[in-house]
């Protein structure tokens, strides 16, 4: 008995729950799927202009990819929808068929009940069986059953009529999940369509690559040489800015606002919002090339997110402008102190804050600048000396 209460208390909680999770589970998805669109589209847009432009083919290949996989994303999630909407249809479809099979059966007995009241119209015939009775009893039953006889006609024809409401109502449902079901196959085979030439494309840019391996040699000591750069540039000043707060400490007039800073920033890991909306198109630590698979590209000490032009760069936590400064290959940098913690965002423009400047999680920083043909925000964390994973610490 008691097993049998918690399965039905389980039950109950399902009803109750699934129609908010599955709301919450439709959100999500349709969020994904947007937020893969709007990568895919500032992608198209960096492609365009690379190819106007006439830049590095590895960049091409980069973005390329980048594409292929959202695409691969897409196609995977018109797959789940797809089995999603077989499994409801056949659902439905079962739940039709024994709604049939019900209102088959009620009309059937309901077919029955009006023959006998058809047969027992006349009312003399009712007084002559009523009076036929043995005793004053099977009278009295007699009187009932011919009494409740009406009631019950009425009782089972509103049940078949709201079970034909429901048939109804179950039917529209169907059709409505056909329809969705064919749109997302043709959003799916869209997608594939589009994916085929992606890879096309890859394809030929990898043949390109391949064609001319030395002059693609040449642009990535060229770009390691600015990676170096901007890895020492951050160093030091990161360094600067440590002895300074190890001074203070020794003095003892570290600030309130520093501490607290420190704390939260640190107990906000995988919270924080992005700088800017985009897709990461490199990402941190150790990369090869994708082409010549033994040749190390330049180590990333961040990630590099695609943006549309114009995209407001935003701080991801309160803290303090150490320092802006411009490096080759990398415009405008504005280095933000969260306490123990800095942000880096490079290849800016149009920057709004100097050195020395508070600001707050979420203000615009600056705008995003092109770059020999990409427009992509690099953006850094580190704690300390040490550079931290940005996708590790971004929510």
């Amino acid at each position: 008995m008691l097993r049998c209460l918690k399965i039905t208390v389980l039950s109950l909680s399902l009803l109750v729950f699934a129609p908010g999770v599955k709301a919450q589970d439709t959100r999500a998805q349709e969020e994904k799927k947007a937020r893969l669109e709007r990568e895919i589209a500032i992608i198209d847009r960096q492609l365009a202009e690379n190819a106007s432009q006439s830049s590095s083919m590895l960049s091409d290949l980069t973005l390329i990819r980048k594409k292929i996989s959202n695409r691969k994303a897409l196609v995977t999630e018109a797959d789940r929808q797809v089995r999603k909407y077989a499994d409801s249809i056949y659902l439905t479809n079962r739940e039709i068929t024994r709604l049939q099979v019900r209102i088959d059966t009620l009309t059937s007995h309901y077919s029955r009940l009006v023959m006998s009241a058809y047969k027992n119209r006349d009312a003399r015939v009712w007084y002559m069986y009523m009076f036929a009775s043995d005793n004053l009893g099977q009278a009295f039953r007699r009187f009932g059953y011919f009494r409740n006889l009406s009631s019950q006609m009425k009782s089972e024809a509103q049940r078949i009529r709201d079970m034909q409401d429901e048939l109804a109502v179950k039917k529209e449902r169907l059709d409505r999940m056909k329809k969705e079901s064919e749109a997302v196959k043709a959003s799916r085979q869209k997608e594939l369509d589009e994916l085929r030439k992606d890879e096309s494309k890859a394809d030929g840019v990898v043949k390109r690559l391949q064609k001319d391996r030395k002059k693609y040699q040449n642009q990535l000591t060229a770009k390691k040489k600015e990676v170096n750069a901007l890895n020492r540039e951050i160093a030091r000043i990161i360094a600067a800015a440590m002895k300074t707060d190890d001074q203070k400490k020794k003095d003892q007039v570290r600030t309130q606002l520093d501490m607290k800073l420190d704390a939260e920033f640190a107990n906000n890991q995988g919270k924080l919002p992005w700088p800017a909306e985009g897709p990461v198109v490199s990402r941190f630590g150790k990369q090869y090339h994708p082409v010549y698979k033994n040749l190390e590209l330049p180590p990333n000490n961040g990630v590099d997110i695609a943006l549309a032009k114009g995209t407001s760069v935003n701080a991801v936590f309160d803290g303090v402008v150490t320092q802006v400064f411009v490096m080759p290959g990398y415009n405008q940098c504005v280095l933000v102190q969260h306490g123990n913690y800095f942000t880096l965002y490079c290849k800016m423009k149009g920057l709004v804050v100097k050195a020395g400047d508070k600001v707050k999680t979420g203000q615009a920083l600056g705008t995003i600048d092109t770059i020999n043909g990409q427009t992509q925000l690099h953006f850094e964390v580190w704690k300390g000396k040490t550079p931290q994973n940005p996708e590790q610490w971004l929510r």
